[in-house]
């Protein structure tokens, strides 16, 4: 008669690789949380952590916004931060203003305009809500002909002002003249597609691969913005749920910019302060990515 030995795992065995596993886990956690961190606070409308606007500047821009909003309800704000810290100002940006929760409920009404100096870059983030407003042409325009020149010669409070009248402007209702200034002083050709190319590929790539090419070529070359979001071409194509979690439809794609807005019930305009740093604080507004973005 053979006698069968069995063996069987020493107790503790996998202990080790289930060790490490969860090292790596909270290691990755505590590598979020830091990452989380490293967005400011929202203290006002005008958020200089960098140091680049000068008080009289500060003073009035932050005066110049409340007197908006307060006539029209729309959100602008503006931050300065010293360095991306090697991340791309487009989905910094677009982190912010989820933590920030830029806009009022309903109305996806905020704006953020962003300057990263140490990097050399700038970037307006707009909400859905005002993309049929101010357009990408428009904050592209602004970054090109207001805070470019000005911040090459050294003049970021300069700059900034005249972006933030700008915005105002043409939310205000008022965009030919930044439009006819465009006109005037047309953007280079290097740094962008044609307008007309990017739609003669757009319908090319539509009638001879349909919803199959636009469920594939944007995340194989466009730029991903956040999870689902992607910039190809000068536009942005969403796919799966939304930000506000509602359906978009399967691998669904959008011509226009966007962004984020207050997502609480409030209708009134205004801040509502509550944070737990005693600043303003939002009202769970998001962005997808809507905007421009520059350098100098």
């Amino acid at each position: 008669m053979t006698t069968r030995t069995v063996s069987t795992p020493r107790p503790g065995f996998l202990s080790p690789a289930i060790h490490a596993v969860l090292t790596a886990l909270a290691l990755l956690l505590s590598c979020f949380a830091v990452f989380a961190a490293e967005l400011p606070a929202l203290t006002g409308r005008v958020v200089d952590n960098a140091g680049i606007i000068d008080a009289s500047t500060k003073a009035a821009l932050t005066q110049k916004l409340a007197d908006f909003e307060t006539k029209g309800s729309d959100q602008i704000v503006v931050a300065t931060i010293p360095s991306l810290d090697g991340e791309e100002i487009e989905p910094y940006a677009n982190r912010l203003f989820r933590f920030w929760k830029l806009g009022q409920a309903k109305e996806n009404n905020g704006v953020l305009l962003l300057v990263a100096p140490n990097d050399r870059k700038m970037r307006i983030e707009v909400g859905y809500g005002l993309e049929g407003t101010l357009t990408d042409l428009h904050t592209k325009l602004i970054i090109e002909n207001d805070m470019v020149p000005a911040f090459r010669a050294g003049d970021f409070s300069g700059g900034i002002s005249k972006a933030v009248d700008d915005m105002v402007m043409v939310l205000e209702g008022n965009p030919e003249e930044l439009e006819a200034r465009g006109k005037r002083n047309p953007a280079d050709s290097s740094t962008s597609i044609d307008p007309i190319v990017a739609v003669f590929l757009i319908l090319w790539a539509t009638l001879f691969f349909g919803g199959l090419a636009m469920a594939f070529l944007p995340p194989m070359f466009g730029t991903k913005l956040s999870p689902g979001v992607y910039r190809w071409l000068g536009m942005t194509f969403r796919y799966g749920r939304g930000p506000s979690g509602s359906s978009s439809g399967s691998s669904g794609w959008t011509t226009g910019s966007s962004g984020g807005g207050w997502s609480s019930g409030s209708s009134s305009s205004g801040w509502s302060s509550g944070s737990s740093s005693g600043g303003f604080s939002g009202g769970g507004g998001s962005s997808g990515g809507g905007g421009s973005s520059g350098s100098w």
